[in-house]
């Protein structure tokens, strides 16, 4: 357990792009949604002289996850939802687990709660061990799979979690791009848990501002108190409808799918660079190990990166690289093994060796 100094929770992977460089900052698949979700939210443009009614989109999600409808709750993207569980008071002796996404802890702290952390380690490969919770602890927070090291922890460990008066809340962001979103909490009773989800990375709607949470009838109540009044636009709901669709399903599920590949390709040819993945990623980015200096490196070459620094547990030797198609990632690894060849003595470069089949630099 960890009570260290907060590093700059609020950085986001937004602040690592410029004019030029190829974004492998941003877990968005989509630089702007497919046409035909465009043209439902052209659409939806004609109902925004009237205020927003999410009932129609509340009873899509839960015929989407087979839960009652009073078991959902859409938001203006997680972010909201991260700050209406700080608000609703549902622990006063809260835990996240990290390293992940900097916003729960963030909105924890804004709301005058104090969270400690759970810091999981490479040498565990990231996994988490429920029995580390202290037992005192009533909230515990955790990512799967996680932002940013790609693990996706076994539903049953995070059910070990659970102990009477404690809530769990699971970050299932990037759970979309996991095919068949095995591992998922989601199922038709949530004693005590919630889950969050965002519509933004699969579908570029990162503008938009559309998520929503899954949980406990009785916890979806409090949060819903917490909310304020058609807090999420007429947009996103028709979004959330839209996505909610067969056609929707199906694009999600291909899309999923298609990670493998590029991802697969981005793992072997950083482990051939010496850059250490941090282990199999289920997520549609993979975190590595290199030399300190090798993102501004990386950026002088053309290549924003994540920096690692900001996320509790991990240090300016770990960066975040977003999964892209095959032409991107082999372009990619040709920049970094430049970027290494040239990094100086004793900055801890990582001799390069043959990137693989592909690549160019």
């Amino acid at each position: 357990m960890v009570d260290a100094a907060d590093p700059d929770l609020t950085f986001h992977g937004d602040r690592e792009l410029g004019a030029g460089l190829v974004d492998l900052a941003v877990n968005v698949r989509l630089s702007e949604p497919p046409q035909w979700l465009a043209e439902e939210l052209k659409a939806a443009i004609a109902g925004l002289g009237a205020y927003p009614d999410d009932r129609e989109a509340t009873a899509a999600l839960a015929d989407f996850h087979g839960v009652p409808p009073e078991m959902v709750l859409p938001t203006a993207g997680g972010a909201e939802a991260f700050t209406l569980i700080a608000r609703a008071g549902l622990g006063r002796r809260p835990c996240v687990v990290h390293p992940q996404f900097t916003e729960p802890e963030a909105a924890l702290v804004t709301a005058g709660l104090r969270p400690e952390r759970l810091v999981l380690t490479e040498g565990s490969g990231f996994r988490l061990d429920a029995s580390q919770v202290p037992p005192g602890v009533d909230l515990v927070l955790v990512g799967n799979p996680t932002n940013p090291t790609g693990v996706l922890h076994n539903v049953s460990e995070l059910w070990d979690l659970w102990r009477e008066g404690r809530t769990i809340v699971v970050d299932e962001a990037f759970m979309d791009a996991v095919p068949g979103e095995i591992e998922s909490m989601i199922g038709s009773r949530m004693p005590d848990a919630l889950v969050l989800r965002s519509l933004t990375k699969t579908w570029g709607l990162a503008g938009l501002r559309v998520g929503y949470v899954v949980g406990d009838p009785g916890l979806i109540a409090r949060l819903r108190q917490q909310q304020p009044p058609w807090s999420v636009s007429t947009l996103a709901l028709a979004a959330i409808r839209a996505v909610c669709s067969e056609r929707g399903r199906d694009e999600a599920g291909a899309a999923a799918n298609a990670y493998s590949v590029p991802r697969d390709r981005l793992e072997t040819g950083l482990g051939r660079l010496g850059l250490a993945p941090a282990g199999p990623s289920y997520a549609p980015f993979v975190l590595a190990k290199g030399p300190v200096g090798l993102r501004e490196a990386l950026r002088d070459r053309g290549y924003a990166v994540r920096r690692g620094d900001t996320f509790p547990g991990l240090g300016p030797e770990w960066i975040r690289i977003a999964v892209r198609g095959v032409d991107v990632v082999d372009a990619f690894l040709g920049a970094a093994a430049d970027a290494l060849a040239q990094l100086p003595t004793g900055s801890g470069t990582h001799h390069p060796v043959d990137p693989g089949p592909g690549t160019h630099s």
